[in-house]
């Protein structure tokens, strides 16, 4: 029987000694911090999606081209005549916002960006600056993730002493003072924005040319143009998706639902099944996999499945979902189908969400009137220096559909400054070993390979598996998985965790 919150620290590696570790360790590049499944490490894991920056030239050469950067661009030391902009740049969320503002502030460009109006739920007419992370995804779940934790807190109190009354949601305060956020963070990046010198225009910007963009009739030139309108989700083709919501809107439910199913087993579904089962609520998980979250660590995907169902959580692994019904009394109806060919019937929902992926918003942008090449889901294709077919316009981030994490659109975002106006013509983003957190209950985080791709890519390889007890109540957990080649460079860590304080891992395995 699965024990609630086991800890586990999994190490893969791959080694020519046996593996020692001490905690005295002389070689800093091998001590490891995680605190609330955050990886940092000294210095090590630091370059952990960092700018590349091949070939690096004398301090001469660097400043020469640094001066023809700036004159080709039309930088602050530059001629602004035959263009409005040195960069416009549509959407204002995370890679759009630091391109934009290291372009303005570090290499003296003329910048303007655009984006719509602020509002909680996106659409081809609102957004807000901040984008999806900060207004309807990482931030706000964030915030209701610390809020549904109490519930465990409370029950764990009685063991310590405590007599707690049984404790009830005020769900419209959570969502009050929730959106209050909101609204303060879409101001911050504005004003971060205006700081640094960046003109913000409020509308829906589409490319008329290679150097023009209209936003609400009103056209704006500029000698580069930077798309970064991120992306957006979408629905199963199924009978009855009308029924259900998106993430933009499970941020926002009026009132907690006493029943709700989630159809998709990644990130997304899996955070919000956790979050809503904590507030109390009845939750139905439904997804294709034999397990969910596809990708990461097989053994980390067994264990949060194991662990969801230890929580309460109603998981229906290996359904596809068929269509959904409204009923009379205005209750929905789920109906699956197994992978035995039975159908299953999930009733009495007062909520849906399809978690189901996500798609870029390129849509009515004008992109290939223009001549900007485009993929099959709709994506910007670009180089690696996030350069399209077009070579006065650039993308960065899930417009991009490269890897859709907020961390990485900024990374994008600093690289194309980089490039584009700081004179350095090899700096690019760096996708091979990028840490991710999955705000699941326990939570998982992750960078590099997985022990499959490992074995796949390297052969042999070692696996060290530990398992501690957090707290005196319960046990708690965190799983960390971790290769090495001959050379001693770590590949990866895996690790479902609630909290690490120090973790020492060992010396030959990486440094």
């Amino acid at each position: 029987m699965a024990v609630r919150g086991l800890v586990a620290l999994r190490t893969v590696a791959r080694v020519a000694g046996p593996a020692t570790c001490r905690h005295a360790c002389p070689h800093l590049g091998c001590r490891l911090s995680l605190r609330n499944t955050f990886l940092t490490a000294t210095p090590a894991f630091r370059q952990t999606a960092s700018l590349v920056q091949k070939g690096r030239r004398s301090l001469h050469s660097r400043s020469l081209v640094q001066a023809e950067a700036n004159r080709s661009n039309g930088s602050s030391n530059g001629d602004h005549a035959s263009y409005d902009f040195d960069l416009f740049t549509i959407g204002a969320g995370s890679g759009g916002v630091r391109a934009s503002r290291f372009a303005a502030q570090n290499y003296g460009a003329k910048v303007a960006v655009c984006e719509m109006p602020f509002d909680l739920v996106a659409s081809d007419s609102k957004g807000g600056a901040g984008g999806t992370c900060v207004l309807r995804g990482c931030v706000p779940k964030k915030l209701m993730v610390y809020g549904g934790e109490f519930a465990q807190d409370f029950k764990d109190s009685k063991g310590f002493g405590w007599d707690v009354p049984e404790p009830s949601v005020t769900w419209e305060r959570l969502m009050q003072n929730k959106n209050k956020e909101l609204d303060r963070l879409n101001g911050v990046y504005m004003k971060l924005l205006n700081n640094a010198g960046v003109k913000y225009i409020e509308g829906r910007g589409t490319l008329v040319d290679a150097h023009t963009v209209e936003v609400d009739g009103k056209q704006y030139t500029a000698k580069t143009i930077l798309i970064a309108t991120g992306g957006r989700a979408v629905k199963l083709p199924i009978d009855g998706a009308e029924h259900a919501i998106i993430s933009d809107e499970i941020l926002n439910l009026p009132s907690l639902p006493k029943k709700l199913a989630v159809i998709g087993g990644g990130y997304i579904g899996l955070e919000f099944a956790g979050i809503y089962n904590n507030y109390g609520s009845e939750v139905h998980v439904v997804y294709r996999q034999p397990l969910p979250l596809r990708g990461f660590d097989e053994e980390c995907r067994g264990f949060i499945a194991e662990q969801y169902e230890v929580t309460g959580l109603n998981i229906h692994s290996q359904s596809t979902p068929t269509r959904i019904e409204k009923q009379s009394d205005g209750s929905l109806t789920l109906h699956v189908k197994k992978k035995d060919g039975q159908e299953e019937a999930i009733e009495g929902l007062e909520t849906i969400l399809m978690a189901t992926g996500r798609s870029p918003n390129t849509q009515n942008m004008n992109l290939e009137k223009v001549g900007i090449e485009l993929g099959p889901k709709g994506q910007i294709k670009v180089d690696g220096f996030n350069q399209t077919s077009i070579p006065s316009i650039y993308a960065v981030g899930d417009v991009t559909d490269r890897v859709n994490l907020t961390p990485v659109a900024l990374m994008e975002g600093m690289a194309f400054a980089k490039n584009v106006f700081g004179g350095d013509a090899e700096a690019q983003a760096e996708y091979d070993a990028i840490a991710s957190a999955v705000f699941s209950n326990p939570p998982l985080a992750s960078v590099g390979l997985s022990e499959e791709q490992a074995t796949e890519e390297y052969g042999d390889v070692d696996v060290f598996t530990s398992s501690f007890k957090y707290a005196p109540q319960s046990t708690h957990c965190a799983r960390a998985v971790c290769m090495t080649l001959h050379a001693s460079r770590w590949i990866a860590l895996n690790n479902p965790s609630l909290v690490f304080e120090k973790a020492c891992l060992p010396c030959n395995v990486i440094m």
